[in-house]
């Protein structure tokens, strides 16, 4: 008899618990952890993306931890790839494994695959990095109303927070100028199918305890050097990897726009905006079942068992 293989998915906002919970479970079911955090990936970004420590590493096997550098062109579809072929290889050894993070679009790339879209030269991405830090994400949005105009009417009805998402932006121009085609064209036209079932476990806690450990969690990054760290790879600050929340604030303090201390108010603020986005999208994930923060390991397992032994 063929066993079913079962990927245990632990979603939720940032700061709320999910790298503790994965560490357990996957002391629960002897398994290993594959990452879906998009800006743990980088190998030159430790503070402030909150990568796991050393500890929690040893504690148990993680993939996709700061495996790349912040000078490659890495994707969300070659994390798709790299990702399944790892889950593969896991899954020969363990029926069980785990993913873990809050990257919404990385994690529904592996939970059910990701639309294809063509190869674009470097230069469109960098011309749309410099156009949205000159002119802001109102060109950006403007942008894709003329060039895109279904899926931005799309996103204003149906997903009004992605249209100020300047990644996001900045990826839907980047296919439709480097493709010469609508990024909505592309858009459901591949279908996946995954040799796992998921088990979706979402974390989550009322907003005022959720916004007391964000800021936190950005007081304990400052007390651990994350002014040092950006400033070693300000350099470098119009690279992709780099346009995400705790860098660009203190790269804005570094250019002196912004003082210190508003800098860091700024960190606190746009990750709680950060929060409430991931906890939009993963609200709509189908057959997600939802904890509190705070809840003891046992009942989840319970709850994991329980599907696992139907």
């Amino acid at each position: 008899m063929v066993k079913t293989n079962y990927l245990i998915t632990i979603v939720g906002p940032t700061a709320i618990g999910k790298t503790a919970l994965a560490i357990k479970l996957a002391n629960y079911y002897n398994c290993e952890i594959i990452s879906c955090d998009s800006r743990q990936f980088f190998k030159e970004m430790n503070i402030g993306t909150a990568v796991p420590t050393e500890t929690e590493q040893k504690q148990a096997k993680h993939h996709f931890i700061q495996n790349k550098s912040i000078f490659e062109n890495y994707n969300v579809g070659d994390f798709e790839l790299e990702a399944l072929d790892k889950l593969q290889e896991l899954f020969q050894k363990n029926n069980i494994q785990i993913l873990v993070g809050g990257s919404g679009l990385y994690v529904d790339a592996i939970l059910k695959g990701f639309d294809e879209f063509p190869d674009v030269e470097p230069e469109v991405r960098a011309n749309l990095i410099n156009d949205y830090q000159k002119h802001g994400i109102e060109f950006l949005q403007n942008q894709l109303k003329k060039l895109d105009p279904n899926y931005y009417t799309f996103l204003a009805k149906n997903n009004p927070q992605t249209l100020e998402n300047p990644q996001r932006m900045m990826r839907f121009l980047e296919v439709t100028i480097g493709s010469n085609t609508p990024y909505s064209s592309y858009i459901g036209k591949r279908r996946n199918t995954r040799n796992f079932t998921p088990i979706i476990i979402g974390l989550t806690a009322d907003r005022e305890k959720m916004y007391e450990r964000i800021n936190l969690r950005v007081d304990l990054m400052l007390e651990n050097g994350l002014l040092k760290e950006v400033e070693n790879l300000y350099q470098y600050k119009n690279l992709n990897a780099l346009q995400t929340v705790g860098y660009r604030e203190v790269f804005d303090f570094l250019d002196h726009n912004i003082t210190l201390p508003f800098a860091i108010e700024e960190i606190k603020k746009n990750t709680r905006r950060f929060a409430k986005r991931q906890i939009t999208w993963f609200k709509r994930t189908e057959k997600t079942q939802w904890f509190d923060y705070q809840s003891n390991t046992s009942e989840i397992t319970n709850y994991i068992n329980t599907l696992i032994n139907k």
